[in-house]
């Protein structure tokens, strides 16, 4: 009984030619618009709903117009290991593993990025790297729509540990470390 209905039901809706019905298909031309698009363009200053990007120092790593100095977020150890791993398949091929500017993109002949251990961008605020990352270059493009806000800060906070890596002093590390370090140099 519930299966002969069901074919009913099944049959009224192929009948009706839902499968058939009349719309446009991606990128189909319009007669109904007068630019003959059938897509419509978004209207401009419109923001999707829990798009609105209010907070400055996330999304645009500025405050008074200037690069912020701090991390906009908690640093903590699993932000600086997604921080290597993004910064490992977007930054390496150009940068190199450590950030000497001599990645496999530069071996094959491209123009060599600038080390990031140079003082000029030790010196830089975090929020220089955030900005070049979302606004490109020089000759580095904007990579705002392929890494979220959130990977962009955590590559930026990634950088950060590769120049102390490179550059780390003995009075960086903590007395307790310290202590052990020096029983092991002979």
């Amino acid at each position: 009984m519930w299966a002969a209905l069901s074919l009913v039901f099944l049959a009224a809706c192929d009948m009706q030619d839902m499968y058939q019905e009349p719309k446009y298909q991606p990128l189909q031309s319009s007669e109904s618009f007068n630019d003959g698009r059938s897509a419509r363009p978004l209207e401009p200053d419109t923001v999707a709903q829990g798009q609105l990007r209010t907070n400055t120092l996330f999304y645009a790593g500025k405050s008074g117009g200037k690069d912020i100095t701090a991390l906009p977020m908690p640093l903590t150890v699993p932000l600086l290991k997604r921080g290597e791993e993004r910064y490992d398949i977007y930054c390496a091929p150009c940068h190199d593993r450590v950030g000497n500017g001599n990645g496999m993109i530069v071996q094959r002949g491209f123009r060599p990025p600038a080390s990031f251990h140079i003082q000029r961008l030790r010196d830089a605020p975090i929020g220089h790297f955030y900005d070049v990352m979302s606004n490109g270059f020089g000759t580095m493009a904007d990579f705002s729509t392929q890494i979220t806000p959130e990977d962009r800060w955590a590559i930026a906070a990634y950088i950060r540990a590769l120049q102390l890596s490179q550059h780390a002093m003995l009075a960086d590390v903590p007395m307790e470390q310290r202590q052990k370090l020096e029983a092991k140099v002979p």
